[in-house]
């Protein structure tokens, strides 16, 4: 009898034990009641994190324009990574969408240095955080950083310990500018890789290519490739044409001059991501080697109407500013005549072609930083084309360090340095952390 009873007990426990640990799991955590009770945040979910404790994902109410109210609100995505409500915060200003923050492995690099919690934002207009209708009136930089710090604040709430903003690339772009704007919002801020540009075609990318990236016999070898591949246009634009069609890409211009914006982009793209020239065909290849290097290094959709990344182009018309293209080497192979305005014939929607940047931006960031001096660290990478308009410039400054990687690409972060780099970097920011 002992034994039966031991049985029916285990056969009870066995049925009352998992559904007390499936309510004890549904049980909301302290975080997600105070992330609930927040005002405008809405579909809140768990996610998976090999590296937080705690990992939601939620939208946040925004308004379209921040100083009129009456034009309407979308919601923004919000990526929140918990470590404890006692550290300090790090805020990703991403510059564009969030998808990859989703994963479970993700892991920003400064959360991970200071164990601080992460807050991540989508950018407007960008991923899931995009306006519907989508009017591109209120895509500004303005409109964006007003939307951080909405987020700031609204989670300042939960999370009183000193902020870090950091951002990679238009995301750095992004800090830089939150910085200008709400000088006071976060404590300290760390751009990586952040361009800033003082015109839709800048004018420092292309010397800088020509004449300053890495050593004179890697940049002719960049070249030569790029002569070849005009050379053989005529037995490489088909193949092209077929690999563009395969991909379902259609364009604006005409294919030839695709091709010929492709070329032209290849050294930028090639110095941009660091691959090394030993994989750079040698001229004599066959033609099958030398066109697969050409769209491993250049993916054509970068010029398609299928682009992933229409608001980009739009802001880079309007405010952020881009870079040209040199063609001089290769003017006597060109279906085109110019590379001019090439952002605005190829890859800005049709109805936005008479777009016109505006220098207000980069005055306004370029008198705070001459003005100023907050507590931000530079991150650049001596070999990217982007740190030719890079915050480079400044002079004479207690607080704001820049430092370059030599040799350095876009990928350039605090751990790419040397042991005696990265043990500085860190420092200043632990003393800036703990300052009072």
């Amino acid at each position: 009898m002992k034994h039966t009873h031991s049985f029916m007990l285990w056969a009870i426990l066995a049925v009352l034990l998992p559904l007390q640990m499936v309510r004890a799991a549904d049980a909301p955590t302290e975080l997600q009641k105070r992330l609930q009770s927040l005002p405008g945040v809405s579909d809140l979910k768990p996610l998976q994190s090999d590296a937080y404790p705690e990992k939601y994902v939620f939208f946040i109410n925004q308004l379209l324009d921040p100083h009129r109210p009456e034009a309407g609100s979308f919601k923004q995505r919000v990526i929140l990574s918990h470590v404890g409500f006692d550290r300090p915060t790090v805020l990703v200003t991403e510059g564009y969408a969030a998808h990859y923050a989703t994963h479970p492995r993700y892991q920003e690099e400064l959360s991970k240095l200071f164990n601080a919690n992460l807050v991540f934002v989508e950018y407007r207009y960008f991923g899931e955080s995009m306006p519907e209708p989508c009017n591109w009136d209120y895509l500004t930089v303005e409109n964006s950083l007003y939307d951080l710090h909405h987020i700031t604040t609204t989670l300042k709430q939960l999370y009183d310990q000193k902020w870090i903003a950091t951002g990679i690339s238009k995301g750095g772009q992004t800090t830089m500018f939150y910085r200008t704007y709400f000088p006071d919002d976060v404590d300290i801020s760390v751009p990586y890789v952040a361009p800033l540009n003082k015109s839709l075609e800048d004018g420092r990318h292309e010397p800088f290519i020509a004449n300053k990236v890495s050593t004179p016999e890697n940049r002719k070898r960049v070249e030569n490739f790029q002569l070849e591949v005009l050379k053989r246009k005529s037995r490489l634009l088909p193949m092209f044409e077929k690999y563009c069609s395969d991909k379902g890409y259609t364009f604006r211009v005409p294919i030839a001059e695709v091709y010929d914006f492709n070329v032209l982009e290849y050294s930028f793209a090639l110095w941009q991501w660091g691959t090394p020239v030993n994989k750079i065909p040698e001229t004599d290849a066959d033609d099958h080697t030398l066109f697969k290097h050409f769209m491993a290094i250049c993916e054509p959709d970068y010029f398609s109407e299928q682009s992933p990344y229409p608001s980009f182009n739009v802001q880079a018309a309007k405010e952020l500013g881009y870079y040209g293209y040199d063609i001089k080497p290769f003017k006597k192979y060109l279906t085109i005549k110019s590379s001019r305005d090439y952002l605005h014939k190829v890859m800005l929607p049709p109805e936005l072609s008479n777009l016109k940047f505006d220098k207000t931006l980069y005055n306004k960031v370029v008198t705070f930083l001459k003005e100023n001096d907050p507590e931000m660290i530079y991150i650049y990478g001596g070999d990217d084309p982007w740190t030719a308009s890079g915050v480079t410039w400044l002079k004479n400054k207690k607080n704001i360090k820049v430092y370059v990687l030599p040799g350095g690409s876009h990928t350039t972060r605090i751990g790419s340095f040397d042991a005696d780099t990265q043990g500085e970097i860190k420092t200043q920011i632990h003393a800036w952390l703990n300052k009072e």
